[in-house]
């Protein structure tokens, strides 16, 4: 069973997000006033747990921002790293996939010892070149 830290200050909205989790699959949601970083699971915060939070975030991937769109709030969020964002105003389902993927992504970074996901501490592995030079001649066209 999966747990959820749920940090949203509108009761009535942090209530529709805990049965929508709860007829979904089996979660376990901890409501929290202050989320706690350290635990590893899926946080779900509203904008008002997020600038409470001490940054850099270790895994900003499995955090949930629910948001109005203010650019400057996004924009601090993308300098966190955190890739799942979501406004107030989507549809409830919407919600459930960011937090479904955001468990993912907890599940499979505790799985293996080489996390991935977007994040600013990672270190990050080049893709090959290809070389300049091919040994190859030059491809021809048959028109008969």
């Amino acid at each position: 069973m999966q747990t959820v830290q749920l940090s949203i200050a509108d009761s009535v909205y942090a209530a529709s997000v805990r049965e929508a989790l709860s007829r979904s699959c089996a979660w376990r949601v901890e409501s929290v006033d202050r989320p706690d970083p350290s635990r590893h699971c899926a946080l779900v915060l509203d904008e008002t747990a997020f600038v409470r939070l001490p940054l850099p975030l270790s895994n900003p991937e499995r955090v949930v921002l629910i948001t109005r769109k203010d650019p400057q709030l996004l924009a601090q969020a993308w300098d966190a790293g955190i890739v799942s964002v979501v406004s107030e105003e989507d549809p409830i389902s919407t919600v459930l996939l960011a937090i479904m993927a955001a468990a993912l992504r907890v599940a499979k970074s505790h799985d293996t010892s080489d996390p991935s996901g977007i994040s600013p501490n990672m270190s990050s592995v080049s893709a090959p070149i290809p070389p300049h030079n091919r040994t190859s001649g030059p491809k021809r066209c048959k028109i008969q």
